[in-house]
């Protein structure tokens, strides 16, 4: 009786994770939105590069400070070690979130755009497909609240728009391994 649950438990875990993996995407993210300088920007701009995404708005009340704050802490780690890594930030809250909004918000957390491209321009139900087709995240706006529940992951994303690897975002990000993981991703042909 003993081997029969355990062999059920290994096929149930098999199917989980064929359904996991063999049902994901086959080709990259792919994306064309408006960016802090009301400049179209799209996956095309990527093509070749490891990026870092998030889903984060300017009117969060909990966690989109922290986690922003954290892409910084990214950006300036990166930028010390030379590792050549993409920031794209989406916001789940488009029909707030200006190009202009976005830009003070990110500047005010003192990121710099040299990499980072914060991006809008896309209604709310687009954002909430976009977010669960391509990175199996939910963003989710109740209409009685001007909150916005999301993901609060960092999402490593290879040359090819596949997410590789996916990391805690807002408490204690583990900014060592998600740089590893992205100069890995970076010396992969």
């Amino acid at each position: 009786m003993k081997d029969v649950k355990v062999l059920s438990k290994t096929a149930l875990t098999a199917l989980m994770l064929f359904f996991l993996f063999g049902c994901s995407k086959e080709e990259g993210i792919s994306f064309s939105f408006q960016n802090q300088e009301n400049q179209t920007f799209s996956s095309e701009e990527l093509e070749g590069k490891v990026w870092i995404a998030d889903f984060m708005f300017t009117n969060c009340r909990t966690v989109c400070s922290p986690m922003t704050a954290n892409m910084k802490k990214i950006q300036e780690r990166a930028a010390k070690q030379g590792i050549d890594v993409q920031l794209v930030s989406f916001s789940v809250d488009p029909e707030v979130d200006t190009p202009e909004k976005l830009k003070e918000y990110v500047a005010y957390h003192g990121g710099d755009f040299s990499n980072w491209n914060v991006l809008t321009g896309y209604k709310q139900k687009e954002i909430e497909t976009f977010a669960k087709e391509n990175f199996s995240a939910i963003v989710k706006k109740p209409e009685e609240s001007d909150q916005v529940l999301h993901s609060t992951s960092f999402y490593l994303v290879d040359k090819d728009g596949k997410i590789v690897e996916t990391f805690e975002g807002v408490k204690n990000p583990p900014y060592d391994d998600i740089l590893k993981e992205a100069e890995k991703a970076e010396e992969k042909n």
